[in-house]
């Protein structure tokens, strides 16, 4: 039997009642502009935003413990000129978790085929974070037909360095065991820049991400195993061309700018480019910039 992410895609089609069906293995579970829909793959539940709108679609993918509203401002920002969505990866944000005992990256690269292709969103430009950006490599180098182009922010195609691996094994296992509320304090300086973790300004903001943090389910395990465990990518994105962004954080501890440049040099024709005083979560940290950057790169696109 052919595997499910390359099965034939059928076109969708309305119910009496409006409802759009997209297939027997995808199915959304409301019209296609509502803010809070689920697509559902192979008993997976993926939460998504979809703003509709003209223009081709960009696909926003998420880091590690974080989630979709992570580009809520980017989405804010292009909505008038794309149409913009953003998914949780699967038992991250909103979306379920179908269980096991990791979530590598090759089964989240399938996952976000099946969404773009689930969503009619092909082809897309696609922004993926660290995680995301994980996906998105393995995504312009394997199915470059879905993209029109790819941004790459706080990322890295090399496996995790392995004097990381242990700390976050530790705190892995922690989090499984009490939840990440016991891990908190440990995550949020890698997962922001100075700058944004020291700003009185901005206490309000990065008590809400704390607590959406602290907030994950045990299970979060999967998807860390998925991320420390992953294997390197460096020598498949050599045959990645298409348009391709790739930016960093100037304060970003978990993929530090030389890894940003590492891909840079391996992707023909690929842009780079700094964000000031962000870290690994630049989007939230400098969202203007962030957004600058990407649009800068996007009106350099044949539309």
């Amino acid at each position: 039997m052919e595997p499910w992410w390359g099965a034939p895609r059928r076109r969708p089609y309305r119910t009496a009642t409006g409802a759009l069906v997209l297939s027997a293995t995808a199915q959304a579970v409301s019209t296609p502009r509502a803010r809070m829909p689920y697509l559902t793959i192979n008993g997976v539940s993926f939460y998504y935003e979809d703003t509709g709108g003209p223009g081709p679609a960009i696909v926003f993918s998420h880091g590690l413990l974080m989630s979709s509203r992570m580009f809520a401002a980017q989405m804010d920002a292009f909505k008038g000129r794309y149409r913009c969505v953003a998914y949780d990866h699967r038992g991250q944000g909103q979306s379920s978790d179908p269980g096991g005992r990791a979530h590598d990256m090759d089964t989240c690269y399938r996952d976000a085929v099946a969404v773009i292709e689930g969503l009619d969103a092909r082809p897309c430009h696609f922004v993926g974070l660290s995680m995301g950006g994980f996906v998105g490599m393995r995504l312009a180098a394997r199915r470059p037909d879905l993209l029109y182009s790819l941004t790459l922010l706080e990322t890295s195609a090399e496996p995790e360095p392995a004097e990381n691996v242990p700390r976050y094994r530790m705190m892995s296992l922690v989090a499984g065991w009490l939840g990440t509320r016991f891990v908190v304090d440990r995550v949020m300086p890698i997962l922001f820049g100075q700058s944004f973790l020291a700003d009185p300004a901005r206490a309000a903001q990065r008590a809400s991400w704390r607590a959406e943090i602290a907030s994950r389910p045990r299970t979060i395990v999967r998807a860390v195993r998925g991320v420390i465990e992953r294997q390197g990518v460096m020598e498949e994105i050599t045959s990645i061309r298409l348009p391709t962004l790739v930016a960093v954080g100037d304060e970003d501890v978990a993929t530090p700018p030389p890894k940003a440049r590492r891909i840079h040099e391996h992707i023909a024709g690929s842009r780079l480019a700094r964000i000031a005083a962000a870290g690994h979560s630049s989007p939230v940290e400098q969202p203007a910039e962030v957004t600058q950057v990407l649009s800068d790169f996007l009106a350099t696109l044949p539309q």
